[in-house]
């Protein structure tokens, strides 16, 4: 008993100056900020967009049909889903290595040592049995359980499973950021493809009416009121319309194809209504409170689990300077003859064994190892808090902008209206004589470029409202 003490106390004492010995470096830490201004300018209406979902916030039948076949078709989509079960199994891994792990042993074979050897000489004088020397090679068969533990004593371990949990956590936040992001690239390509589809119908408004405006222009020329020149410039002013034509031709089959890239699927016409596009009111958006944006941005929440797994990432390289106590175990059957095998207790076998390491020596790995950890987790910090700014910079900017496109659209229109004015007027000028022909080129050209800014400035309010969507965390629940 008195011995047991001592072996006790030793290892004990033992244990202590590993501990005192295995002394980490000094680490410069960082902390993160989370703290974002306290509103959206000087609102304190904690209504929020973000919660509406998307195919509530979408009214268009043809658009929310595009987004539902592109959330399970799109393949980058679906290329992130597997990375998430990847993250998943990672934590699998992670839980087993603090478990005990239990296995079965079976091996067959045969051994010969030296006769002037301490074993070979010990066999050569030793019966199995009276009168039986013993074999020469020597069998062994072998047959049983073996387990191994190592004791997590530091949660070295535990540390390093709870860590694979939030880069689980974070793939799937990644996953919802995509998720949003889709639905927005969706959306303002969409939008894109109804603007082209309305300057398109301009230019084949513009060009009817350049082509009635050179029919006069031909008849004042025989009846000599005009020359060959006002001709030659009519019909100029209808070739460059027509090229213009193809170009929108060319960018709509483009848009389309992004879409179908988008959405998995080869080359096809995009159902749409165009008709209406002039007549789109963009949502009314409610932006809520910053601090908000913790919980509905995705890439927010992302990087705020990676930073909590690089957190442990530390004190998992940490715990390596630290001792490491494994158990091993087995217990079978080991015998030269396989008669012999499953006789007890003769051919039984029993192992236990305690295993107690720790580096004393040479620790430039493991300091390493510590160093880019610690390294990596201020790098999380600062893409935590760039992610925080950037949430809500992206907000500001959209809100601005909102403001801005409404008001450049009231004043276009009536820029649009009094452009179309003109064009009749200075036609009824021409036919009598009062206007030059250049007077009604320009008149033309600057009415259809109106009326394109007219539609741009549609498209870019439409895509404003889309992208606020997702500035707040929108289209991911």
């Amino acid at each position: 008993m008195f011995k047991k003490i001592i072996i006790l106390g030793l290892g004990v004492a033992g244990l202590t100056l590993a501990i005192s010995g295995c002394k980490t470096p000094a680490l410069v830490t960082k902390t993160e900020r989370n703290t974002l201004p306290a509103s959206f300018n000087n609102s304190q209406d904690s209504t929020s967009s973000a919660k509406v979902r998307w195919k509530e916030f979408f009214t268009d039948p043809y658009l929310t049909a595009l987004i539902d076949s592109a959330l399970q078709n799109n393949q980058e989509l679906n290329i992130t889903m597997q990375e998430i079960e990847m993250s998943r199994n990672e934590i699998m891994a992670r839980q087993g290595e603090y478990k005990p792990f239990v296995g079965i042993r079976g091996s067959a074979g045969v051994d010969k040592v030296g006769r002037y050897t301490n074993i070979g000489a010990s066999e050569a004088t030793t019966d199995i049995k009276p009168g039986r020397e013993t074999p020469e090679p020597l069998p062994n068969f072998l047959g049983g359980l073996f387990a191994t533990w190592e004791i997590d004593i530091w949660h070295k371990l535990r540390n390093a499973k709870d860590a694979a949990v939030h880069r689980y956590l974070a793939s799937g936040e990644g996953r919802n950021f995509m998720v949003t992001n889709l639905i927005a690239e969706i959306a303002t390509s969409y939008y894109e493809l109804l603007a082209l589809d309305n300057q398109l119908a301009i230019i084949h408004q513009n060009i009817d009416i350049q082509n009635n405006a050179l029919r006069i222009v031909r008849l004042q020329k025989e009846a000599t009121k005009v020359t060959e020149l006002a001709v030659r410039r009519f019909e100029a002013q209808v070739l460059n319309t027509q090229s213009l034509q193809y170009n929108i031709q060319q960018r709509i089959i483009e848009t389309e194809n992004r879409i179908n890239f988008l959405v998995g699927r080869y080359p096809q016409t995009v159902a749409r209504s165009s008709q209406d596009f002039s007549n789109l009111v963009p949502e009314t958006i409610h932006t809520g409170l910053p601090s908000q944006l913790l919980a509905n941005r995705p890439d927010i929440r992302q990087a705020e689990q990676e930073l909590a797994a690089n957190k442990l990432d530390v004190q998992v390289a940490k715990a390596r300077f630290y001792p490491s106590l494994g158990i091993s175990a087995g217990l079978g059957y080991q015998a030269f003859n396989p008669l012999y095998l499953l006789k007890t207790p003769q051919s039984l076998l029993l192992s236990l064994a305690g295993d107690l390491t720790t580096p004393l020596v040479n620790k430039n790995a493991i300091k390493a190892s510590y160093f880019n950890a610690n390294a990596k987790q201020i790098q999380a910090v600062y893409n935590y808090e760039r992610t925080l700014l950037n949430a809500y910079i992206e907000v500001a900017n959209q809100m601005a902008k909102i403001g801005n496109l409404e008001k450049t659209y009231d004043t276009k229109s009536k820029e649009v209206q009094a452009l179309t004015q003109s064009i009749t007027i200075s036609n009824n000028l021409f036919s009598s004589a009062r206007a030059d022909y250049m007077e009604v080129l320009l008149t033309q050209r600057d009415a259809i470029e109106s009326r394109f800014d007219l539609v741009e400035t549609k498209m870019q309010q439409m895509n404003a409202v889309v992208n606020i969507y997702r500035a707040l965390g929108g289209g991911w629940n």
